[in-house]
């Protein structure tokens, strides 16, 4: 099981506007640039967190994306249900139907199957993990790992008094 790297380019980049001032937005340019990744791959990830609602274009010239809901609102599972999509990990193919003893189709239904029943049920655990992590919970643990130095680097980076690394 893999997550696309969308999803931790679109982890970092909602840190980084957690702390921009509520009447500013940040650009796809300077997000881009900073992570060192082409902003037309980035604008793709951005137009899915749009559209399910954690961030909010602001049209223009200074125009960008602000965070459209409070940090703590925002799980791990958000990020990962908008960039990856609603479907879940393991997509049961019933492939026990081609077995030689179950061609007569007597448990059809994907429902009992046991395999099925106990990969949903991890993947569920899982989910309920990363729900269970918020942006909120991420910025303030980076607090504590990051040293102060590059926290502060990384916000006057995005604040409107760039100052040039």
């Amino acid at each position: 099981m893999a997550y696309s790297v969308g999803v931790e380019y679109a982890l970092h980049c909602l840190v980084y506007l957690i702390d921009a001032p509520s009447e500013e937005s940040v650009g796809i340019k300077d997000l881009a640039e900073f992570q060192g990744l082409s902003e037309t791959f980035l604008s793709k990830v951005f137009s899915k967190l749009s559209k399910s609602g954690i961030v909010s274009s602001v049209p223009g010239v200074k125009g960008g994306y602000k965070i459209a809901k409070s940090p703590e609102d925002i799980s791990f599972w958000d990020v990962v249900e908008a960039v990856e999509g609603p479907k879940p990990i393991f997509q049961c193919k019933n492939i026990k139907d081609n077995g030689y003893l179950y061609r007569e189709g007597c448990c059809a239904a994907p429902s009992f199957c046991t395999i099925n029943l106990v990969m949903l049920e991890a993947e569920e655990k899982m989910r309920d993990y990363l729900r269970s992590k918020t942006l909120s919970w991420l910025n303030e643990e980076l607090d504590q790992v990051l040293p102060k130095q590059i926290r502060e680097d990384t916000r006057k980076f995005f604040s409107k008094n760039k100052v040039d690394p």
